[in-house]
């Protein structure tokens, strides 16, 4: 090391004179809410940070009357538990788009009608004697086949009263089974939320769910085709996948501003974030068409997926910028990214908004 190297090392600034942000010790005992142990994270590290700001995020996006808050839903959050947590978002309006995966829907259809999941117990239990006793395992949660079975007999139900030319997607179904658990099922449940908020629910991939296998066996059933599998070429009750694109694509371009709150990532995520490709797309291609471009303003993520296996999961908000899915920071662009279990990080920032926004009222 030369005199040269020592005194540029030697030359320090003052972080104060560079407008640095000073972190601060997490101190419980001056936490006494969800809220203030959020705010305390803020000035901590690591993803306690992200989650700490993910939280003046989602208070900003949620109280923005000009946003339009798309949530994306991935993974076995409803076999987790924590459907109540999707319930509640849409009761209190913090979110006006849904978008999720079947089986999610499907699972949170089973617990909206009364019926349990239950706790697997690895020394305990021996996955083929599960198979034989008639019990799905999902990690570390047990499925029984029973409650398959009790929900296709109201999937039934819904379908009875649809008629069986009408066109269908997945935001009419979801919307008709939410009626029906409005009107003949006590208890709360996300499409029944959904239907009484008149947010939209979509499934992107509706057949990869017991949702549309119920429905399948109810065509099934119409069609009476005898001993063999030979359905016809034109079955009742047509579906088709584009409705749900255009509801929703015009849903996005009557919005002044859009934000996203995503778990996990997947297919959801992916429809719901190929938006502003699509409406951008439509403008360059279609001379008889003018729609309005939209990219999200604000972005909260949490998924544990580490960006680099490159799956879209894990992909940054920051490389959905290159896209055209995002505003960037520099032009107003808000997100948070939490690289956590959602059962852990979404719980503690739902409580965080509810103890929030409840001190605004206050004042």
């Amino acid at each position: 090391m030369t005199k040269k190297d020592i005194r540029t090392i030697n030359v320090l600034r003052n972080p104060e004179e560079l407008g640095l942000t000073p972190l601060e010790p997490l101190d419980p005992d001056r936490i006494h809410d969800f809220d203030e142990l959020l705010a305390a994270m803020e000035k901590t590290s690591f993803s306690g940070r992200s989650l700490g700001e993910a939280l003046n995020i989602l208070e900003e996006m949620v109280t923005d009357p000009e946003c339009t808050v798309v949530g994306t839903f991935s993974g076995a959050m409803t076999v987790a538990k924590m459907g109540k947590l999707l319930c509640k978002m849409i009761d209190e309006g913090w979110l006006n788009v849904v978008i999720s995966t079947g089986a999610l829907m499907a699972h949170g259809f089973i617990e909206s009608i009364g019926l349990k999941h239950f706790k697997y117990e690895k020394h305990k239990m021996n996955d083929e004697e599960l198979f034989r006793l008639g019990f799905n395992r999902v990690y570390d949660t047990l499925e029984p086949e029973i409650n398959f079975i009790r929900a296709e007999d109201i999937i039934h139900k819904v379908m009875e009263n649809i008629d069986e030319n009408e066109l269908l997607s997945s935001e009419i179904i979801c919307r008709r089974i939410g009626q029906y658990l409005a009107e003949n099922v006590p208890g709360s449940g996300i499409l029944k939320s959904a239907y009484l908020k008149k947010v939209p629910v979509y499934i992107p991939a509706f057949t990869d769910s017991e949702l549309a296998l119920d429905i399948a066996t109810h065509i099934l059933r119409k069609q009476d085709n005898g001993p063999e599998f030979e359905p016809d070429k034109h079955p009742p009750f047509p579906f088709n996948p584009f409705l749900d694109l255009f509801s929703y694509t015009k849903k996005i371009a009557k919005s002044k501003k859009i934000a996203i709150f995503t778990i996990g990532g997947g297919v959801p995520r992916n429809w719901a974030q190929q938006i502003a490709p699509f409406l951008e797309i439509a403008n360059q291609r279609l001379e008889n068409i003018e729609l309005p471009l939209r990219r999200f303003q604000y972005g909260i993520r949490i998924c544990p997926e580490p960006v680099h296996w490159g799956g879209l999961s894990g992909c940054t908000y920051q490389e959905g910028i290159s896209w055209g899915k995002f505003t960037s920071r520099e032009h107003g662009g808000r997100y948070a990214e939490i690289y956590s279990d959602a059962t852990i990080a979404w719980p503690i920032l739902i409580k965080g908004l509810q103890d929030r926004l409840a001190k605004r009222v206050k004042k």
